[in-house]
């Protein structure tokens, strides 16, 4: 707007940036996501190394956990906090966390510290993956977002391959401090590209912020995913510290639930789930979270026990599925952008994951490395097409103020289903391997192996050299101890893949589930422009649609429409 006698200095709206400014806002946020994602990748390799040097290996599991219980409890209220305060300075903001916490972590003295500051990192990471794909969202309108799928997929891609190599590097050259002291460069380089190429989108009238909300939702998350990670390894499943855990869950879920009925800006607006778009997506996410991450999880633990895959080679077998993950959400991406249909991505991709799941579930102590890699190429080529294009069709549906909560909520029940998913297969793995060795050991074995060897036979035996060869100089002393050694080898390995067998095969499930739930996902025309009038066609459809359609287009109350703020 401009006033008699001066001149409109109002920044070019966001969507509107081309050519050079484009590429550097794009640039920006992709070092942001590289910020993130490197991360998870990196650590994992160090941590062997961390263990010896700061002990405290009870805590070895919590430097990942801290991570993932603070990001995927801060990823649904930083999402919403961007729609109403805007994305750009949250963006920048959670870099710098970022990069405070890494440095707190290379400078850690003991365990507890480090899963202290992994904890921060996480808010951090919570943070800069709430707003990312938002900010992409308000870069492009829907019609164009399918192009660039493939470029922000790329990044996760690249950290999956060259993370695990980087953080062997590290470790054993300049120490794992640098694991974590790496990613200031990149935040430094990040931050400075954002402050001079991203403007700043902002609500002109904020609302309230729902702390009851805020603090409810992650009252609700904290416990379940405890609950669920500790369930079946640290504590039974009926323990009263699970049990308790859950019903701490269920109370604060609850009060979430009654507050955000009532709340002015409510952190996930209940309205959102009137939407059928929103509720196929969530759900579908939720289903590959809990089958694929459940799954993925335990195909290096396949690879090396019962292949006999290095632990670096079992880790590369995750590779030609990132590729072909890459590979198929740039021309999926590119197909969408021209065709304006998403759909058949989604039904295809769900189809490719499904059978995926089904031809890891036949796998078995004759499978060889091939097989296992044609199965991983197929399940990618399915994450491809649906992970993005869900993402696409929740933002196509709701108007530019709620982009932020919609993309972030599908995340949010994306890191749920993965969490409990993971927790779930691995009560299957050592339900299943217990039964199985039973089975398989024969009266003659367990004679012939002494009680308290025999109490120690875990999957270790098979994927660890040392172990192996502690046990190997067990069993050899015996009686024709060559023989019994390589029939308890082999009792192993059976039991293991039979076992892994029945988590493919339960995954296989869950993802014909998401298949079945993603058949009913809406197809709306993606939109060519990011309109101002684009709230009435998502909020409508939220307010004033049930569950079966998405309902005609009634205007939008309540809604400001989003303005630029200069840099």
């Amino acid at each position: 707007m401009t006033v008699s006698g001066s001149v409109d200095q109002t920044p070019p709206a966001i969507s509107q940036l081309k050519g050079r400014s484009l590429a550097i806002a794009m640039l920006g946020i992709l070092l942001g996501l590289l910020l993130s994602s490197l991360d998870q990748t990196i650590v994992g390799t160090a941590l062997p190394r961390i263990i010896t040097d700061l002990g405290g290996f009870e805590h070895y599991a919590w430097v990942t956990t801290a991570y993932l219980l603070t990001s995927t409890a801060s990823v649904p209220i930083f999402g919403k906090l961007s729609d109403t305060f805007g994305r750009k300075w949250f963006y920048i903001g959670g870099i710098v966390l970022f990069m405070i916490a890494s440095a707190l972590c290379g400078a850690s003295q003991t365990m507890i510290q480090l899963v202290v500051f992994r904890g921060l990192q996480g808010v951090a990471g919570g943070i800069l993956m709430a707003n990312a794909f938002a900010i992409i969202g308000d870069l492009f309108p829907p019609a164009e977002r399918g192009k660039w799928q493939g470029v922000t997929m790329s990044v996760f891609g690249i950290s999956s391959i060259v993370g695990p190599t980087l953080g062997g590097w590290l470790t054993d050259g300049p120490g794992w401090r640098w694991v974590f002291y790496i990613n200031l460069p990149v935040g430094i380089l990040a931050i400075a590209v954002l402050v001079a190429g991203l403007p700043q989108m902002r609500a002109p009238a904020p609302k309230p912020i729902d702390w009851i909300g805020a603090g409810a939702i992650v009252a609700t998350v904290v416990p379940l995913l405890l609950a669920f990670t500790w369930a079946g390894t640290t504590y039974a499943w009926s323990s009263a510290q699970i049990i308790g855990l859950l019903i701490m869950a269920a109370a604060f879920g609850t009060t979430f639930v009654f507050n955000e009925r009532r709340a002015e800006d409510p952190i996930i607006p209940l309205d959102l789930f009137r939407n059928r778009t929103f509720v196929v997506a969530i759900t579908t996410m939720f289903c590959l979270g809990a089958g694929m991450f459940g799954a993925i999880t335990y195909i290096p633990l396949f690879v090396q026990t019962v292949i006999g895959a290095s632990a670096t080679d079992s880790g590369l077998v995750l590779t030609p599925m990132m590729l072909s993950f890459v590979t198929t959400s740039t021309l999926s991406g590119q197909a969408i952008s021209r065709t304006g249909r998403y759909k058949w991505a989604v039904v295809t991709g769900l189809t490719l994951m499904t059978v995926a799941m089904f031809l890891l579930s036949r796998m078995d102590t004759s499978t060889d490395r091939t097989e296992v890699i044609r199965n991983m190429i197929v399940l990618g080529m399915g994450m491809g097409m649906v992970m993005p294009t869900m993402t696409l069709a929740v933002q196509n549906t709701f108007p530019q103020s709620r982009i932020g909560v919609t993309t972030a909520s599908v995340q949010f029940f994306r890191s749920i289903g993965a969490t409990i998913g993971v927790a779930l297969m691995g009560t299957i793995l050592t339900k299943g391997l217990e039964s199985n060795l039973r089975r398989e050991l024969s009266v003659e074995l367990r004679n012939a192996v002494p009680a308290e060897v025999l109490g120690t036979i875990n999957p270790q035996a098979l994927a660890s050299p040392d172990a192996k060869a502690l046990l190997r100089a067990e069993i050899l002393p015996l009686p024709d101890g060559q023989a019994v050694y390589e029939q308890l080898m082999l009792a192993l390995r059976i039991s293991v893949s039979d076992a892994v067998h029945s988590i493919f095969l339960a995954a296989a499930a869950v993802a014909f589930v998401a298949l079945a739930v993603g058949i009913f996902l809406p197809e709306t025309p993606l939109r060519k422009r990011q309109s101002t009038d684009s709230a009435k066609r998502g909020s409508a459809s939220a307010e004033t649609s049930g569950l079966a359609q998405d309902g005609p287009v009634q205007p939008a109350r309540n809604i400001p429409s989003p303005q630029l703020r200069s840099r």
